[in-house]
Order: structure tokens, then C-alpha cells, then sequence
């Protein structure tokens, strides 16, 4: 991966040049003040805001990892240094993956302000739609470093070059979540629940996102009514079938209402950032040196407690489609290979477990390297999460109880489970862990635990005050002539 000595002030826009399932666009200068001459221009460029979103396997692995979901796992204690330490909570500013996701989602938001510092160059017919979804990646990334990071620097529709960082101040985190929901404000008042290509945001996506960042500051009258007008009006739907909800010939179905699309291609390009169009976090999941039928090898990361196991109830049909237990895997598949069974290598904190959603699976690989091709979409939000959303909503702000039973009960419904019919404080706990075993593996966990202030009871080592929020890189600071003041506790 090609990284910039500071990302936030000296990324060029390589607007162009990656391959991915939008379109394939050929080469040209997106450094160019003449660059937006054509409709052309402005959808090449849309791509190129949109491929940044592929880093965020990065944001998803460690949105597990820091909770009480799962460990680093890995070869060993010293295997990328950086993932172990946040498993810790001993996390520093000079943390290599903190650097690459604050570098990462700039990049996103420097690309959508491109396209924004350069909006009345033209008219076209499908300017709104261009606009709108550029508005919802922007709001994206944005919502990434302010979820991390707190307060961060706040640009608007213009690029941020090199010298420009010695006079930007870190936003106080109110104004950049105002930001935000104008953002999604206008992307869902100009996009349709239908989308024209497979993988854009449309005004479901932009609506749901909208809730949880209303949920992120408890502004829950605001959520219930955005929540509850994606369940009312757009065609989104339970799945039936969970066990299938992941696989990679379900991708984009009836759940989705946005998901980060990959390839099983490897980036041709020098100017792409990830240096490749897949999932690496599939990669980076898999059990290590597998011999057995379903899935291939990885790098043991990021593996299940067995506590996170143990949540699940036996009749819970989520279980053993979220986590695989790699034994009881073994067990049912112990004449596989004329007998030799199923075999794997023990990793770094060996759990016996592995995330099932996201681990690399049999054929999913055509081209280059199986480690970082891996074509898995990750599905960065699903109905059944709107649905915990607007449940918690509806409870925690006393606006529908019976409404937001009925929320819970669709997902429990699907899982096996029987109805709750409980209320107050008791729907709550229900909700949070629905919550925590629905969207098992998918990186939400983390920040469900410090948004609802139970961090500290949940995870080892978290120090309140403190790991609600990751240091600034130390890299941001210094070029900035240390006029930033570090996150507290760092």
C-alpha cells in the first residue's frame, strides 16, 4: 500500500485508474483544474470517491477487535503490532492502522470534495443523483473519523493541499455531525430507494445512516422518524434464510441497503491507494493453513471469545453462521479427504473460533493473491440493523414501546427465537444484545459499547475518559507544528 507522509494534506486524488464493480475507467490527470468538462467526468470522479470505501475493512476488523467480541489473534504477539495493541487498549498516536484509517478516510472525503469545489462547472441530467451520493460518501467518511477520532478538521467542497494544515483547527464534533445530516439531508431528498448501478447509495442508504448518526447523539425522536420511514417505505426485507445472508452469491439482496463492493481483481494501478480491489479482512479472518472443504486459509485474526460464543442461546440459528466452531466443524466433517479429516493450524490466541461472515470460501478467488482478492461485499448496513436501531429509538425515547417490540421481534423471528414482550429498561438490555448478536463480526460492536456508555464494563483494560475515543495520529500533529491538542489520555 502506498501511504502519503501525511494524508490529510498531501493526497493528489488519484481519481482514476482502479477497477471495481461500478466500471472500469481508463487513466487520465484528476489533478487537472479543467478536469470536470463532461457527465463523464463527473461519474469517473464518483467512482473514484467510491473506491475508498474499500479501506474500511480495516475500520470493520477493528470495530470487533476493540470490543469484547473478539481477540487479535494472528501468528503471534508481535504480528502487526498495531491490531494487538488496540486488543489491549494500549493503543498509542504512533499506531500504524490508526494512521491508515484516518489517511483513508480523508482520501474518501478529499475525493467528494473534489467533485463538490467543482459542482456549477456543468449541468447535466443526472447532476442530482452525482451530487446526492457524493454527499452520502462524504458524510460516510466523515462519520468514520468522527466516530474514531471525536473532533477532527472539517473542509467543505475543497480539496485540502499541502501548507493548508497550519491553519485548519480540529472541528468540535457537534459541528461536524451538523455536516453530516445536511449531507445525508440532501442525499436522501435527491436519490430513489432503486438505484441504477448495484452498489450506490440511493435514499434508503442515506436515510439509515441518518438514524444512526441521530443515535450516535441520542437524538431519538429525530432517528424513530428517519428509521421508521425506511421501514415504511423502501422495499428493504428480512432475508429469510441467515445461513445464506453472507455468502457471496447473496450479495446485495433484499437486506442490503448499502453495501462496500469488492472484486476478486487485484488494483493495476500504482495511484490506488489499497493496492487491491478485495476484502482483505476476509483474508486476514480465515483459519490459518486450512485443509477442509468450505472455506480456505488466512491469517487467523480477529477470532471470536468464546464468551461472544456463549451469548447465543443453542436454538439461536444465527450462532453457527456468525461464528464457526472450527471443532464441531471438524467433527461433521471428519471424512473429508478419504478420512484425513479436517485439519488447520493453531494461531496467536487460539479460541477454537472463527467470524464465518467474512473468512475466505471455497472458488471465491480467480485472479492474484487469495489473501487480498477476496470478492466478500461487506455489508455496511443491513435492515435488520435499521430495525434494532428504530427499536432502541422508539424505547429510549419513549415515543412507541409496541412498535418497537414489534421491530425486535422481526429479528428474533428470523433467528429462531421466541418474542420479547418486555418494556423499559429490560427492552433496552434485549435490544443491545440483539444488536450485539446480530451484527456479530460486522464492526459495529466497539462503538455500540461506548455510544451507550457500557465500554468500561465490558472490556478489559478500557479506561474511561479515555478509549471512548483513538489518539490523533502523532504524524497530524507534528506537521501541523503541534497546535492540535491530542485526544485525552494519549
Amino acid at each position: 500500500m502506498r501511504k502519503a507522509s501525511i494524508y490529510l494534506f498531501v493526497i493528489l486524488l488519484p481519481l482514476l485508474g482502479c477497477s471495481d464493480d461500478f466500471v472500469d475507467v481508463e487513466s487520465a490527470d484528476a489533478n487537472s483544474e479543467n478536469f470536470f468538462n463532461t457527465e463523464q467526468d463527473y461519474q469517473n470522479a464518483l467512482i473514484g470517491a467510491y473506491d475508498l470505501l474499500q479501506t474500511t475493512y480495516l475500520n470493520v476488523m477493528l470495530g470487533e477487535i476493540a470490543s469484547n467480541n473478539t481477540l487479535a489473534g494472528g501468528e503471534s504477539a508481535t504480528d502487526v503490532v498495531g491490531i494487538q495493541q488496540i486488543d489491549d487498549m494500549i493503543h498509542t498516536p504512533i499506531n500504524q492502522q490508526l494512521v491508515d484509517i484516518w489517511g483513508w478516510m480523508y482520501a474518501g472525503v478529499n475525493r467528494a470534495n473534489y467533485i463538490m469545489e467543482f459542482q456549477d462547472n456543468l449541468d447535466f441530467n443526472s447532476k442530482n443523483s452525482v451530487l446526492a451520493q457524493t454527499r452520502f460518501l462524504r458524510a460516510y467518511y466523515y462519520f468514520e473519523l468522527t466516530k474514531w477520532f471525536g473532533d477532527v478538521p472539517l473542509v467543505i467542497d475543497q480539496r485540502v493541499s499541502f501548507g493548508v494544515q497550519f491553519e485548519l483547527d480540529r472541528t468540535p464534533q457537534s459541528e461536524v455531525y451538523a455536516q453530516i445530516e445536511a449531507d445525508l439531508i440532501y442525499a436522501s431528498e435527491n436519490l430513489g430507494y432503486e438505484t441504477a448501478d448495484v452498489g450506490r447509495a440511493g435514499k434508503g442508504a442515506a436515510l439509515a445512516l441518518l438514524g444512526k448518526v441521530y443515535l450516535f447523539q441520542n437524538k431519538y425522536q429525530e432517528a424513530a422518524t428517519v428509521l421508521d420511514q425506511v421501514i415504511n417505505e423502501s422495499p428493504f426485507v428480512l432475508e429469510e434464510d441467515f445461513s445464506q445472508l453472507f455468502e457471496n452469491d447473496n450479495e446485495n439482496n433484499n437486506e442490503s441497503v448499502f453495501e462496500v463492493q469488492y472484486t476478486d481483481l487485484e488494483g493495476a494501478s500504482f495511484d490506488c491507494f489499497q493496492c487491491s480491489e478485495g476484502n482483505i479482512a476476509v483474508g486476514f479472518n480465515g483459519p490459518r493453513n486450512f485443509n477442509g472443504p468450505l472455506f480456505e486459509s488466512g491469517f487467523s485474526f480477529n477470532v471470536p471469545t468464546q464468551e461472544a460464543y456463549d451469548a447465543y442461546t443453542e436454538n439461536d440459528l444465527r450462532r453457527d453462521y456468525a461464528i464457526l466452531n472450527i471443532e464441531l466443524f471438524a467433527e461433521e466433517n471428519q471424512d473429508y479427504n478419504e478420512g484425513a479429516g479436517v485439519s488447520w493450524t493453531e494461531g496467536f490466541e487460539h479460541t477454537g473460533f472463527f467470524n464465518r461472515k467474512y473468512i475466505p470460501r471455497v472458488g471465491d478467488m480467480n485472479i492474484g493473491d487469495q489473501n487480498l482478492t477476496n470478492p466478500n461485499n461487506y455489508r455496511a448496513i443491513r435492515y435488520a440493523d435499521v430495525l434494532l436501531m428504530a427499536a432502541e429509538a422508539h424505547v429510549k425515547g419513549s415515543i412507541n414501546t409496541p412498535l418497537a417490540q414489534s421491530y425486535v421481534n422481526q429479528v428474533r423471528t428470523r433467528a429462531g427465537l421466541g418474542p420479547t414482550s418486555t418494556t423499559g429498561n429490560d427492552l433496552v438490555e434485549v435490544i443491545y444484545l440483539e444488536r450485539r448478536l446480530e451484527l456479530m463480526g460486522e464492526g459495529h460492536h466497539f462503538f455500540d459499547l461506548v455510544r451507550t456508555g457500557r465500554a468500561a464494563q465490558q472490556i478489559e483494560g478500557f479506561v474511561p475518559g479515555k478509549h471512548e475515543l483513538f489518539p490523533i495520529p502523532e504524524i497530524e500533529i507534528q506537521l501541523t507544528g503541534n497546535r492540535w491538542q491530542q485526544n485525552p489520555g494519549y
